[in-house]
């Protein structure tokens, strides 16, 4: 751990120059006190650390000097495909071995790439939710992520959509995946132990009847589990969001990683499939030119992209008509009246009533005169204390 350190601050005083303690201390997240030992050792070790008196002093190598020990640790080198999101690797748990391992690749870069590396965070920053979306609480993330890494077994409490709502399940996890700023886990279902087998086990007094066949089971939300396998992953594999695995714990067992489980891929196939059974009805609707151009910020992007590629030409009043997805005439009410008079439905007829009778209980309701508070509501401005 000392060793690591030392290198850290050898790193440090040779990528960025001139650094006071409090500078490194805050950096490594020691004490000053832990800096100036460590300043000593490295002096110790034939390390040619210079100390600049003053105001403006500081630690700094000797002009010229500098080492080539940045090899990366293991744990480090994992870290590096999160480079360009701190945020992730720090849910992940891999804050502090990223920023060793960018420190490391920096110091062995010749200055001129060096300063160029420098220049690119500066100018660009990959912030991965969505707008206006709290950010979902993960206190579990970390500990998960260690068990994908680890390939080890773990035992979890999940909180799904469907009773019941609490299930207990031993997944072998299988990959992680950062989508809209909601971290989620793919993962199979253990294989139950054999039962041992009946040495001789009596006939049954008369045939049984013939196995009933199960149904598959049908889609579920993001917020559980879903998915029939692909071909490339273990049978059971499922989709599970972190935020809604209650508990963790390690079985204490291993698992053997498919070698042909291609993470992106059944990503990929997983919320194409899910986008399709979420949507198990059409609408046809027309939208006026100022619909049409809000349909990609109001409605999810499955909707406003079919609305797209289905739009046929402006009629005479320059509206168009387009055919989109559906969940259902509830949901699709919530979704549609988002575009209020700039989208009229056509079919089905119990969602254009519905809509129909949405805008007659708003058109009611304003046409009334406010109600007069049974408080007053106290205003303040922005600036006032």
């Amino acid at each position: 751990m000392r060793a690591s350190r030392l290198l850290s601050v050898l790193m440090l005083l040779q990528t960025r120059g001139k650094l006071t303690a409090r500078q490194i201390a805050d950096e490594l997240e020691v004490s000053v006190r832990t800096v100036h030992r460590d300043l000593d050792s490295l002096a110790q070790a034939g390390v040619p650390v210079l100390a600049d008196r003053g105001v403006t002093g500081g630690y700094r190598l000797l002009a010229g000097y500098r080492t080539r020990l940045t090899g990366l640790t293991a744990d480090e080198a994992d870290s590096l495909f999160l480079a360009g999101m701190p945020a992730a690797a720090a849910e992940l748990g891999l804050g502090a071995m990223l920023a060793a391992a960018e420190l490391k690749l920096l110091a062995a870069l010749p200055e001129p790439l060096r300063e160029r590396a420098g220049r690119v965070r500066e100018r660009f920053h990959l912030d991965a939710p969505g707008w206006f979306r709290a950010t979902e609480d993960t206190p579990l993330l970390a500990e998960v992520a260690d068990a994908v890494w680890a390939q080890r077994r773990i035992r979890v409490t999940y909180r799904r959509w469907r009773a019941p709502r609490e299930v207990d399940r031993v997944l072998d996890p299988l990959g992680i995946v950062l989508k809209s700023g909601t971290w989620y886990l793919v993962a199979a279902l253990a294989p139950s132990p054999e039962p041992a087998p009946s040495p001789e086990p009596a006939p049954p007094a008369e045939p049984a009847p013939p196995a009933e066949p199960v149904p598959p089971a049908g889609p579920t939300t993001p917020t559980g589990p879903e998915t029939p396998a692909r071909p490339e992953a273990p049978m059971g594999t499922r989709v599970y969001r972190v935020g809604k695995i209650l508990s963790s714990a390690l079985t204490g067992e291993g698992f053997d990683r498919p070698p042909d489980f291609d993470l992106a891929a059944y990503w990929a196939t997983w919320t194409a499939r899910y986008e399709a059974a979420v949507y198990r009805a059409t609408a046809t609707v027309r939208l006026s030119p100022a619909g049409l151009a809000m349909a990609p910020f109001r409605l999810p992007p499955a909707v406003s992209r079919a609305i797209r590629n289905s739009a046929g030409a402006p009629e005479t009043d320059g509206w168009v008509r387009a055919r989109l997805p559906i969940e259902s005439v509830r949901h699709a009410q919530g979704e549609l009246l988002a575009l209020g008079p700039d989208l009229e439905v056509l079919d089905p007829p119990e969602l254009r009533a519905t809509l129909a009778e949405a805008a007659a209980a708003l058109a009611r309701l304003y046409a009334a005169s406010p109600p007069e508070p049974a408080t007053r509501i106290r205003t303040a401005s922005p600036d006032s204390r």
